[in-house]
């Protein structure tokens, strides 16, 4: 599953620069995650660093974008592929 950031947002700005597929960016009023960059962070880390930063506990799975962490390896490995061209 990719995460989405939730109205709860604070718009703090701690979790943006953690996301390590540029997946996280402003929105009009909240931060935005983009589900085609998302991968939990697997390929990087054991867990999702923006929810392990967020201060208001605000980073949920996002029902609507349902991946095993079979799909979010590949989803990483096309993204660092496509990065790395």
């Amino acid at each position: 599953m990719a995460l989405i950031i939730t109205d709860e947002c604070i718009n703090c700005d701690v979790c943006e620069p953690e996301c390590p597929n540029d997946a996280i960016s402003q929105g009009d009023t909240i931060y935005y995650i983009n589900p085609r960059k998302c991968t939990e962070c697997v390929g990087h880390y054991e867990t999702p660093q923006c929810v392990e930063v967020c201060p208001v506990d605000c980073i949920p799975l996002d029902p609507a974008h349902t991946e095993s962490r079979e799909q979010l390896q590949a989803k990483y490995e096309k993204l660092m592929a496509a990065k790395n061209k």
